[in-house]
């Protein structure tokens, strides 16, 4: 701990976003970033605690105390190499991770906490910046081949993991480049896609075989890949989006948010997107069915489509702020207020509304319903909504339903390979080594947890990795 008492005298700085008549004319990534010199002095303000609370709420149980130190030192290359060792990828998480290590840590006890997230980044780039990151070739093979079926987050987890410790790993991707939710849903104004290239092409240059363009179950036969590989690993994640089941549903007009996102991460990346796939929000009025990150997004998108007015709605009532509550430390998700990049762009937010139904013309969706709706127990203590306000109707364009997934697809792989799914919510079920019903065959991330975080992804993807591993070896 080079500075006892940094986390006294230096004030928490956040490197802040781009200007907003700026940044809603591009993708560009809207987070700014300090010079090293502040990078260095936030790092400082890290108290090195006894009991090292962010760590503990840090689903891959980041050292945070070590490589704060190595920042405030100026030791990128060891910043990094301590990030590396618990984290498969801290350039992703770095930018849209959600940060529980800050809400656990101890100066947010004065809502000041260490900026861990942004150190993170800055961790990573510096040292691919500075030539420190280098592509690690396994200097022994075991002769052991693995096929990881689904190339987001875990899946890359699973796939970097196993390729270290000397097994041949090939991973299969439906779409036209790896990358999954990290590729196609989340905006580039978040997340740049020259950061995910820049991943993969690492992996490759480490021995990581990737094959796109190929849906395992319709392109090639799972009955097949379990033949020619020693161990299968699933992480085809959580793809069936949940859906309300209103008038009106059908209309043109109506999408999932996924729809919307991943049409428009393609045109971002030049790629080739039929022209009755494209959504095209400039001028329009949109509504997000959605509180979400995901409807985050759609709002963040909409918006620089340059769309007429944007509303939110919640169906949940409103979260309170954080300075409304007491004593929340060192709860890793405390349920307040969120408000994001898209939101201070401009957009109309409101909660406990119902969708009632979506009104259209000759098929078109030209407005939609809401009520207002309060929260009550019934007699059987459960909470069940209750229309407390009367009906109004909106002249709506586009809605985008950002209402999370339910669960993994179920025909198809799954259902060639007969692997099993829980009885509540239909994911893939597995042991507690991640094996699956049918031997050889592992789950990872949100196929067998439901929707998730990134982070919680790849520490799914890591663990799953060391039961295969260990299973390969026996």
């Amino acid at each position: 701990m080079g500075n006892p008492k940094a986390f006294l005298t230096v004030k928490r700085k956040e490197a802040g976003y781009r200007p907003v008549q700026e940044r809603i004319l591009d993708f560009g990534e809207v987070e700014q970033t300090l010079n090293s010199e502040d990078r260095q002095l936030q790092a400082s303000r890290c108290m090195d605690c006894g009991i090292p609370f962010c760590q503990w709420g840090c689903p891959l149980g980041n050292k945070m105390p070590e490589w704060q130190d190595y920042i405030y030192k100026g030791n990128w290359r060891l910043a990094a190499e301590v990030l590396l060792q618990t984290n498969d990828f801290p350039e992703f998480t770095g930018r849209i991770c959600p940060a529980p290590c800050e809400k656990t840590c101890v100066l947010s006890l004065h809502k000041s906490p260490v900026t861990i997230r942004e150190n993170e980044a800055s961790a990573l780039e510096h040292a691919f910046q500075e030539g420190y990151i280098k592509p690690r070739i396994p200097k022994v093979r075991t002769g052991k081949k693995v096929a990881v079926i689904g190339s987001g987050p875990s899946g890359l987890a699973v796939a970097n993991q196993l390729n270290q410790k000397g097994h041949t790993v090939t991973v299969y991707e439906k779409s036209s480049r790896p990358g999954g939710l990290l590729r196609f849903g989340i905006p580039d104004f978040k997340l740049n896609k020259n950061i995910v290239d820049r991943r993969i092409d690492l992996m490759e240059a480490e021995g990581v075989k990737f094959v796109n363009n190929t849906e395992v179950g319709i392109d090639v036969r799972g009955k097949d890949l379990m033949k020619e590989y020693d161990a299968i690993c699933l992480a085809i994640g959580s793809q069936v989006p949940r859906d309300i089941p209103v008038p009106g549903r059908e209309l043109k007009g109506v999408y999932f948010a996924m729809e919307y996102l991943t049409m428009k991460n393609k045109l971002v990346a030049r790629d080739k997107v039929p022209a009755e796939q494209i959504i095209d929000t400039k001028g329009k009025n949109v509504l997000v069915i959605g509180g979400g990150d995901t409807g985050s997004d759609c709002i963040g998108t909409a918006n620089r489509q340059q769309a007429a007015n944007i509303l939110q709605i919640e169906i949940m009532p409103k979260p309170p702020k954080l300075d409304d509550l007491e004593n929340v430390w060192p709860t890793p998700f405390p349920g307040v207020l969120k408000t994001s990049s898209s939101h201070l762009e401009g957009c109309e937010r409101r909660w406990s509304l119902n969708t009632k139904r979506f009104i259209g013309e000759n098929g078109v969706l030209t407005g939609v319903e809401l009520v207002e709706i309060a929260w009550e127990k019934d007699e059987n203590g459960r909470m069940v909504m209750k229309e407390v306000g009367k009906p109004e109707i909106l002249k709506i364009d586009y809605a985008f339903l950002a209402l999370g997934f339910v669960h993994p697809i179920q025909d198809g792989l799954l259902e060639e390979l007969g692997i099993k799914v829980d009885d509540v919510r239909k994911n893939v079920a597995t042991d507690t080594n991640r094996a699956t019903n049918v031997a050889k065959v592992f789950g990872a991330g949100d196929c067998v947890s439901g929707q998730s975080l990134v982070v919680t992804s790849i520490a799914s993807g890591r663990k799953t990795a060391k039961h295969i591993d260990d299973f390969l070896r026996k």
